[in-house]
């Protein structure tokens, strides 16, 4: 299936996979963010070179995000857990209203044309991202979080833009309780679970939406492309525990700057090819 495509391309291709699953590993235990934040853009810049499609380019790299993240958040969320930073009573509360979000979000992405589909992901990465570098340190709206309902429309939010996404959960649900006096760590590692909730519905959705979809690269399954899979969740697995490790160990105004420096990028190279 990839007979039109050049070996040493072909090569280079899986080398560049591999290491973005070192890189998403790496950050789905440091940031909780399931890797995504790292794989969709990378997919979205290497999918060209198999000609595929602008129209469905986005949602192939946004469907394949959420599969690696299945297995990603899996590794990362047992090391978190193992260190007790998960809140198992908050995700409990909270699982239903994301599940909910991500059941609309990935509606709504099977919907989108690719361009509302990459705005979606340039605003919202840009503007979380300057909200962890230039929120005053010791800015919170509260010291608790929210009763109901305002706690489940924050989970519907959760899970409906990071279906939309491709992300694990993490680069909304870290800056959002941190809003609320939550401690980071424990933010870091609740979002590293919260990634399973979004991305075993948001995987299936994009799995059959995308059964119809022309143009798709070689080695689909819907929007799901089984090469990007299969070549980056081997490292995210493998790496996701030394990320979860290095967040238990360095400064937590660094893994805010961190955190919020990888979103600007993103968002930059996002907005960049929309022009």
């Amino acid at each position: 299936m990839f007979e039109n495509i050049e070996l040493p391309l072909l090569i280079g291709l899986v080398v560049a996979l591999i290491s973005t699953g070192v890189v998403a590993g790496v950050l789905a235990g440091l940031l909780g963010v399931g890797g995504g934040i790292v794989i969709v853009p990378v997919l979205f810049h290497i999918l060209p070179f198999f000609d595929v499609d602008n129209d469905v380019r986005i949602h192939v790299a946004v469907g394949t995000s959420l599969a690696t993240i299945i297995l990603t958040s899996i590794s990362s969320a047992r090391s978190h857990h193992k260190k007790g930073a998960i809140d198992w009573p908050l995700l409990k509360r909270w699982g239903p209203a994301i599940f909910i979000g991500v059941l609309g979000g990935t509606w709504a992405a099977s919907i989108a044309d690719a361009f509302v589909l990459t705005l979606v992901f340039a605003v919202l990465a840009l503007i979380v991202a300057a909200n962890m570098a230039f929120r005053p340190e010791n800015a919170h709206l509260s010291d608790t979080l929210p009763s109901s309902p305002i706690k489940e429309l924050l989970g519907v939010f959760i899970g409906w833009f990071s279906a939309m996404m491709g992300i694990g959960g993490g680069t909304f649900t870290v800056p959002i309780l941190t809003l609320f006096k939550y401690p980071i760590r424990q933010a870091v590692g609740t979002a590293s679970a919260i990634g399973l909730i979004i991305a075993i519905p948001g995987t299936t959705g994009f799995l059959i939406s995308g059964f119809s979809a022309d143009n798709l690269p070689p080695g689909n399954i819907g929007y799901v492309n089984i090469l990007g899979f299969l070549a980056i969740v081997p490292m995210t697995i493998l790496f996701a525990p030394l990320g979860a490790h290095i967040a238990h160990s360095i400064n937590t105004n660094r893994l805010k700057k961190l955190f919020a420096f990888f979103l600007f990028v993103t968002s930059i190279r996002m907005f960049y090819d929309l022009m």
